[in-house]
């Protein structure tokens, strides 16, 4: 009786752990498969642009408010694990007006993310 229980336990912490394992890796792929393109300002007009980008364990929401061909602010809204270090990136998006910067280190997976949804905001042909 008792074997019979701790085999039902194991197989049912084993389902839970395959499911979680499947979950990474599905968000793993999703942050690997972000490709950055970088902005291009001289064809946005001045405005507030929303943009968002959802990788499954991560995610941004922007705003980005743009005049004369320039970033001036970004807001920010970012669900994460352990990313939180890379949200210094709306700042430094602003200061070099481009999202093709290096991410922050340890948390990749975020930077990824809220460079993306920066892009998002500012695409011309969407």
């Amino acid at each position: 009786m008792l074997s019979g229980i701790f085999v039902c336990a194991m197989l049912i912490a084993s389902l839970i752990w395959g499911k979680q394992l499947i979950e990474l890796m599905e968000y793993r792929n999703e942050v690997d498969a972000i490709q950055l393109l970088g902005i291009q300002l001289d064809a946005v007009e001045d405005g507030i642009y929303y943009g968002e980008k959802d990788a499954l364990m991560v995610k941004a929401e922007v705003m980005v408010k743009v005049e004369g061909q320039k970033i001036r602010d970004i807001t920010l809204e970012h669900t994460h694990g352990r990313g939180e270090a890379a949200e210094v990136l709306a700042d430094k998006v602003i200061e070099k007006q481009d999202t093709a910067i290096d991410t922050i280190s340890g948390a990749t997976a975020s930077s990824k993310v809220i460079l993306k949804s920066i892009e998002n905001a500012l695409m011309v042909n969407k």
